[in-house]
């Protein structure tokens, strides 16, 4: 009866029982049944294909929390989010080949440099806003793209970094199922720290600033400190997707961290939904699987195209989907699933 009863019985009886993130039985059991199937059931019973698909499904996602913690949490609009991505790919490449350091020291220290980078331009934030922060930022993805080229970081005429792989005992990612798990570990940690990030007196003052800069200014809260403390979270969660993303693939290019990467992460949490942490992951598979869908689900239907026809496709479609969930259901992805849920729950009543 308790996993029935969602908004009854609940009786809390201090403040710490109020910010619980997992708060009623429900939900622990439906948090409970999906690390059991991803971390017990998946590993086993997919196939290499399917743990790769659902490794860069977490990647994107992990990445989508994180432009999700400056867009939807505090209204800061950033296209140079692949930008900062790469900072952490390469700082952390470059400290595992080329300097000999650690794998659990080189990671930390990548989110570090991804996060320090970014209050570069966050300091921009004092002064601009809006879409005028959004060129700050783009200049920041053309910068870093020209520096990966210019400055041959990767101490080869390719650009090329490789991530040799992380092997703790039995555990290694040079298999399917170890990157799948790495992957899946990371973004189970960024979902739990996103979701408590707002029960935080940082993450109140941070939607405070999204809402109303101005307002909460006159309550004691500095708009400019908390859009730093947004920039350097967000870009230090982008470094972790571009690390994940360098073990997953095992060699990273500045090829793979392009404006075209900033602009689907955009997507990801428009199409998911603004400012919530299902919505991310939501979105991150919608856009992930699409190209997917569209490569091997046209054939089946009788519809074969070009590869070059089925890029243009792509980008209509992506453009298709921002644009309908905008009109539509400006809540994306998980809003549309809430009012699905809501509907259900209140049939056959219409209030």
């Amino acid at each position: 009866m308790p996993l029935i009863a969602m908004e009854t019985g609940r009786f809390d009886e201090n403040h710490r029982q109020q910010v619980r993130v997992y708060d009623t039985p429900h939900r622990r059991f439906w948090i409970l049944t999906l690390l059991v199937v991803g971390f017990v059931i998946v590993p086993f019973a997919a196939n290499q294909y399917w743990l790769t698909v659902l490794g860069l499904i977490g990647v994107a996602a992990v990445g989508g929390l994180g432009l999700n913690v400056l867009v939807g949490y505090t209204g800061q609009i950033s296209l140079g989010h692949a930008a900062f991505a790469a900072v952490g790919a390469y700082s952390c490449g470059i400290m595992t080949t080329r300097l000999g350091l650690p794998v659990w020291l080189a990671i930390p220290a990548a989110l570090l440099c991804a996060g320090l980078f970014s209050l570069i331009f966050g300091v921009v934030s004092l002064r601009v806003k809006g879409m005028y922060l959004a060129i700050a930022t783009l200049a920041a993805q053309y910068l870093v793209e020209w520096a990966l080229h210019a400055w041959n970081l990767a101490g080869n005429d390719y650009g090329l970094i490789t991530f040799e792989p992380i092997e703790i005992g039995a555990f290694n990612t040079a298999t399917p199922v170890g990157r799948y798990l790495l992957i899946m570990a990371c973004l189970a940690l960024v979902v739990l720290y996103v979701e408590n990030l707002t029960r935080t007196r940082t993450g109140r003052a941070m939607i405070a600033v999204r809402d109303q800069d101005m307002a909460a200014a006159g309550i004691g809260v500095s708009p400019f400190k908390y859009k730093l403390i947004a920039f350097f979270i967000s870009s230090s969660i982008a470094g972790l997707s571009g690390v994940l993303y360098g073990f997953s693939a095992g060699i990273v290019s500045a090829e793979a961290f392009t404006l075209t990467l900033s602009i689907q992460y955009l997507a990801i949490i428009l199409v998911g939904g603004l400012g919530t942490v299902p919505g991310a992951v939501l979105g991150a598979a919608f856009i992930t699987m699409l190209p997917i869908v569209l490569r091997d689900g046209l054939p089946i239907i009788g519809i074969e195209l070009a590869a070059n026809m089925q890029v243009h496709l792509l980008s209509v479609l992506f453009g298709i989907a921002i644009l309908a969930f905008l009109f539509l259901e400006s809540k994306g992805l998980y809003g549309l699933f809430r009012n699905i849920k809501d509907y259900f729950r209140q049939w056959p009543f219409s209030y």
